[in-house]
């Protein structure tokens, strides 16, 4: 069997999606995305599945090398998102080939289902207790939200005031059984993360996500002295090097590599079994399409510390389509009780419905994150 051709689709609301197609008929998909930078990815996938042309899709290990090594620079976010599609499509191929999921050609599964969270409120946080009631009703036992507007590096106890009242509001609306995540974005610097950090612990968070930005990795340190609350972070972080150290230093509870920006099924399933070795949990990030979902499930399935998975469904990105849009069975992402079953059909174990994601290619999206200021006209963190 040798690949024949990949076919990139822009389609709505934010995502890229890959068709890699062989000379025995059988095909893959992959979801290769950076959020905002999907024609940039496109060009990334389109030239490195130039190497792959007329090879074996079955060398999956092989080509993931390739397309890392291969070249004098390497890793960062387009690329590794672009391997990362690519390995999802290849990884799909086998399974189809075999008849089997690919949790199966991983060692088999050690879980049937995984626990999901649903996402509340938007990129400024407003109504959240209501919206944590609607997904509680819906039967998720966890809610995720972002905790914050823009923040200066020392700015008012008023915004610090304005988090704890919504987070107090949601936890009165739901009660103490249900799961809160609470993600900083990224948008909060040292200084304001370790008040905010130590003033969330009476609300008994799940986790605080991204307490700080990737690159301030070695500020986790304080952060994790100031709070009792586990730490996540990771989805801004591309390889199991970008890891390595993370995963050493002791200061993170939770990793949250995604599978379409962190070299895919084959880098990630390496990178949560670093983390097993650290005693630390897994949550993959995917506010992303069916195809990245997918994916995830089928390494949460093999993850004994994968512990919940993130999903998009009624997430406020989605506008124009939303996850269940491109699958011919939507059944598939079925949730119940919190849960959702590890999909056990061949490959991914969805059915992608082509013709609507042809149809929605013609349309295609430019999506960008929105661009934010401070008061003085500095950039702030989105």
């Amino acid at each position: 069997m040798k690949i024949t051709s990949l076919e990139c689709f822009i389609v709505q609301p934010r995502w890229l999606f890959l068709k890699i197609e062989t000379d025995e008929g059988i095909v893959g998909w992959g979801e290769p995305i950076i959020e905002g930078k999907a024609h940039t990815v496109k060009a990334a996938v389109e030239e490195l599945g130039e190497q792959l042309i007329g090879k074996d899709p079955m060398r999956i290990e092989d080509h993931w090398q390739l397309m890392y090594r291969s070249g004098f620079y390497r890793g960062g976010p387009i690329l590794m998102s672009a391997i990362a599609g690519i390995d999802q499509a290849l990884w799909d191929i086998k399974g189809k080939y075999f008849n089997a999921p690919i949790y199966e050609l991983l060692g088999g599964s050690c879980r049937d289902s995984v626990r999901v969270y649903s996402w509340i409120g938007g990129d400024r946080p407003s109504d959240v207790e209501k919206a944590a009631e609607e997904k509680v009703n819906a039967g998720f036992t966890a809610v995720k939200m972002n905790a914050t507007e823009e923040l200066q590096y020392i700015d008012s106890y008023k915004k610090i005031d304005d988090v704890l009242e919504r987070v107090a509001a949601i936890r009165e609306y739901v009660g103490k059984d249900i799961g809160i995540g609470i993600d900083f974005h990224g948008r909060v610097h040292k200084p304001m993360a370790k008040i905010l950090a130590k003033e969330l612990e009476q609300f008994r968070p799940m986790f605080i996500e991204e307490p700080v930005l990737p690159e301030n990795n070695e500020a986790l340190r304080e952060i994790s002295q100031a709070t009792t609350i586990p730490i996540a972070t990771g989805e801004r972080m591309f390889s199991r090097w970008d890891f390595k150290n993370l995963l050493a230093s002791g200061y993170v509870d939770i990793i949250q590599p995604d599978l379409s920006h962190a070299g895919g099924i084959t880098e990630c399933k390496k990178i949560f079994a670093m983390a097993e070795a650290y005693d630390i949990a897994v949550a993959p990030h995917c506010p992303l399409g069916p195809i990245a979902l997918a994916a995830c499930l089928q390494v949460d399935a093999t993850a004994h510390n994968a512990f919940i998975q993130e999903q998009s469904l009624g997430i406020h990105y989605n506008e124009g389509n939303d996850l269940l849009d491109y699958l011919e069975d939507s059944s598939v992402f079925d949730y119940k009780d919190g849960f959702v079953e590890i999909p056990n059909g061949p490959g991914l174990g969805i059915a992608i419905n082509e013709e609507y994601v042809r149809k929605q290619a013609e349309i295609g999206h430019k999506w960008k994150n929105p661009i934010w200021r401070h008061k003085d006209g500095t950039i702030a963190e989105w």
